[in-house]
């Protein structure tokens, strides 16, 4: 996605811009069917941000990162999608897998939004910061209901290594 040059790093391509415009629509729908009662604009922001992880995830195989809640209800809707969220990983040069786990407070990882926002960035992306918040502070409630913390000692749902959780073991 980035690449040095004499004029320095280029951006990369508009999230929105790697789907098309019927792509988007579909796997919008797919959120608010979902989410009976959630806004257009509002699934919209969230599928935006969930391609923003999926190119951080791929661009940093390496890095345990995690969506919110929000982001990840845009996540799983991309993955419905099959044909069509391959096609994106096959473009993005990886498969990021998604390894759900229900919540559970000892897997917390105080600092993994913090650090997915600072990949997202160094992707050359804008993070959408009120999408961005831990569930305390949620800007919209969401089917979605798993986490995505590294285990301690083991292979955690977005957690690099030899588990190909992310890409990382491809």
């Amino acid at each position: 996605m980035t690449a040095a040059c004499a004029t320095g790093p280029q951006k990369p391509p508009p999230p929105r811009t790697l789907l098309t415009d019927a792509q988007f629509n579909d796997v919008r729908a797919t959120v608010l069917d979902n989410n009976p009662g959630m806004e257009t604009e509002i699934a919209s922001r969230i599928l935006i941000e969930s391609i923003k992880f999926v190119v951080a995830a791929s661009l940093f195989p390496t890095v345990p990162i995690a969506p919110t809640r929000e982001v990840d209800e845009g996540w799983h809707a991309l993955i419905l999608h099959t044909h069509l969220y391959a096609t994106l990983c096959s473009r993005l040069g990886r498969t990021v897998h998604h390894y759900p786990e229900r919540p559970d407070a000892s897997r917390h990882d105080p600092d993994v939004l913090t650090r997915t926002m600072a990949l997202i960035e160094q992707a050359g992306y804008t993070p959408d910061a009120e999408l961005w918040v831990g569930p305390d502070r949620s800007l919209v409630a969401v089917a979605a209901n798993c986490n995505h913390t590294p285990v301690p000692g083991g292979c955690g749902p977005i957690n690099p290594g030899s588990c190909a959780t992310h890409g990382g073991g491809e």
